[in-house]
């Protein structure tokens, strides 16, 4: 049965928020709010914390900034994923991917599914890894932010959950180098 193997110490993540609106600022930015409270509580660290237009070429520097800085090991962004003509993140992360993780995007619908019915299939969540940094990019509502960090990313980036993780495959995520 999968789940947290207390015989592991915990190690934190270093871990940036990315917001992609065309109208949020920090101080109304809820969906980032709840991914940084979830990732602090967990006891990750926040490594950096950006809003970004929904525009191509601004999300793609924010993540190769991200990425080319060796203090941000993870980014997971809330926003843009939905079909509508601003909505442009999985654009900009494919363009920057090295690896797609394409489970990621079908086990996020999955999940979100039992929450919001056939709705889901409006959501085009995505992630993937390049220059040794996982990206990660959740729709923009609260509860989609809460469903991919509880149901996903919270085990996923905790190296002691079994039978495997992604925490633990981080320092071979750059043996292609």
């Amino acid at each position: 049965m999968p789940g947290i193997d207390e015989n592991l110490d915990f190690k934190p993540i270093n871990i940036a928020i990315l917001t992609v609106s065309d109208s949020r600022t920090l101080e109304d930015d809820k969906s980032g709010d709840i991914l940084v409270e979830r990732l602090t509580a967990y006891g990750h660290n926040l490594a950096d914390r950006a809003i970004v237009k929904d525009d191509v070429p601004a999300i793609t520097a924010q993540l190769k900034a991200w990425i080319a800085d060796a203090g941000v090991e993870t980014v997971i962004s809330t926003g843009g994923t939905g079909v509508t003509g601003r909505d442009v993140t999985p654009e900009a992360f494919a363009g920057v991917y090295e690896k797609e993780i394409a489970g990621f995007g079908e086990v996020f619908r999955q999940i979100s599914f039992k929450f919001i019915g056939t709705s889901t299939i409006q959501s085009r969540a995505t992630a993937g890894v390049a220059g040794g940094t996982y990206l990660f990019a959740l729709p923009g509502s609260p509860g989609a932010c809460r469903d991919g960090w509880d149901h996903i990313l919270k085990d996923q980036l905790d190296i002691r959950f079994r039978p495997c993780n992604f925490a633990e495959l981080m320092p071979r995520l750059l043996e292609h180098l």
